[in-house]
C-alpha cells in the first residue's frame, strides 16, 4: 500500500460529490513522452525506479490486437502491447486508480478540497453505468474477469483503534444488480479455522477468480497482514498465508503475486513475489526494488507493476513471475495496468 502510516493521518471528509462529464473525448499522444505522476502512484519506500531510458527494453511478445489500459498523467489510456513504447489513445476521464476486465471499466475519481472521490463504472463504449460516493484517499480496484464486479479500497481516517496507523474501507459491487457490499469488514474472518475477531480487522486489495464469487484480498489484525479466499455468497473470509499484501490471481487461477514486507515489516520495504497456491511455496521476482503496488499479470509468466522515478513520473515495469530475467520499463509514464486481450 502507498505508505499508509504517513498518508491517512489526514482526515479526508466528504463535503460534496462532483458528476463528472458524460462520454470523454480521446486524443494521441506518444507513448514514449513522459507523464506527470498520477495520483495514488506506486512508491516504493526502500528505493526508485530508474530512468527509463537507461532500462532494458521489455522483451514480452503478445497477439496482435492485445492492449493495455494504463493511466498517464492521471487519464485513462490505451496503449498496443504488440508496440507499448509507440502511440497511446489518451481519454479525458481522470482517474487516481483505474482496471479494466471484461468491458468493464474501474475509476476511482481523486479526492479534491471540495470535492470527495467517486466510483464510476464504465462500460465498452466509456459511458458511466454506475456512480458512487466515497470518502477517503482511493488506493485499489480491480474488476472481475467477467466483468460483473468492482472492488475498491480507500484511506479512512477516524477509526478510533487506529491511532497514528491506519484503516481501509473496502467494497464490491455488483454491475449487474446495482448490489454492494460498502466494507468486506462486515464478512466473519477465521483463522486456523477459528473465528477471529477484534476491532482492528482492516481489508483491502481485492483479486477476483474466474468465478466471481470467489476472490482473493489482504487482512491485516493486530499487526499480521495475511492472503485471505473470500466467499461472497458466503460473507466469509480464510487466512491462506501470513505477510502477502495486494494480491494478484494468475490468469490460471493458480498463482497470487503479491508485495511481501521483507522481514515482515512494511517499514523497510516491499519485495515482489509470486505465491503458489497449493504449495504456499514463495518465488521471489527478480525486480529488487521494493515495489509498493497491486501487481497486474500480462499473462501466465509476465507480471505488470508500478514504480515511480525521483522526479515522481510513474512507469510501468515487467519482469517474469518466476524469478528468472530482467525488469524492463513497459510503458513510460504510466500506472495502473490492465491487459485488454484481442477483440475485448
Amino acid at each position: 500500500m502507498n505508505g499508509p502510516s504517513r498518508r491517512v493521518r489526514i482526515l479526508v471528509t466528504a463535503i460534496a460529490a462532483v458528476l463528472l462529464a458524460a462520454v470523454a473525448t480521446t486524443a494521441v499522444v506518444v507513448g514514449r513522452q513522459n507523464a506527470e505522476p498520477a495520483g495514488g502512484s506506486a512508491r516504493g519506500r526502500a528505493g526508485t525506479a530508474a530512468d527509463p531510458v537507461a532500462g532494458a527494453a521489455a522483451d514480452v511478445h503478445f497477439p496482435p490486437g492485445t492492449r493495455l489500459d494504463a493511466l498517464s498523467n492521471g487519464l485513462l489510456s490505451t496503449v498496443s502491447l504488440t508496440d507499448p513504447a509507440g502511440p497511446r489513445t489518451v481519454t479525458t476521464r481522470r482517474c487516481d486508480r483505474a482496471y479494466t476486465a471484461g468491458g468493464t471499466t474501474s475509476c476511482l475519481t481523486p479526492a479534491g478540497a471540495l470535492s470527495a472521490p467517486e466510483l464510476l463504472v464504465l462500460d465498452k463504449e466509456s459511458k458511466v453505468r454506475h456512480s458512487i460516493d466515497l470518502t477517503g484517499l482511493p488506493n485499489r480496484t480491480r474488476v472481475s474477469p467477467d466483468g460483473s464486479k468492482v472492488a475498491w479500497t480507500l484511506f479512512v481516517g477516524g477509526d478510533s483503534y487506529a491511532g497514528g496507523g491506519f484503516s481501509t474501507r473496502t467494497g464490491i459491487l455488483d454491475v449487474r444488480s446495482g448490489q454492494r457490499i460498502d466494507s468486506l469488514e462486515e464478512f466473519a474472518y477465521f483463522r486456523d479455522g477459528r473465528r477471529h475477531r477484534a476491532v482492528d480487522i482492516n481489508v483491502w486489495g481485492v483479486t477476483f477468480a474466474a468465478d466471481p464469487n470467489r476472490f482473493y484480498a489482504t487482512v491485516s489484525s493486530k499487526g499480521v497482514r495475511s492472503l485471505v479466499q473470500g466467499d461472497l455468497a458466503a460473507k466469509t473470509l480464510r487466512a491462506l498465508a501470513d505477510n502477502v499484501e495486494c494480491p494478484s490471481l494468475s490468469p490460471d487461477g493458480t498463482r497470487i503475486a503479491f508485495k511481501e514486507a521483507i522481514g515482515a515489516d512494511p517499514a523497510k520495504g516491499w519485495r515482489l513475489t509470486v505465491l503458489d497456491l497449493a504449495t504456499l511455496r514463495r518465488t521471489r521476482s527478480a525486480e529488487a526494488r521494493s515495489v509498493d503496488d497491486q501487481p497486474a499479470w500480462l499473462d501466465d509468466r509476465n507480471l505488470a507493476y508500478g514504480l515511480q522515478r525521483p522526479d515522481g513520473t510513474n512507469d510501468v515495469w515487467t519482469t517474469r513471475a518466476d524469478g528468472t530475467g530482467k525488469p524492463a520499463v513497459l510503458v513510460a509514464g504510466a500506472n495502473s495496468p490492465a491487459v485488454l486481450p484481442a477483440g475485448s
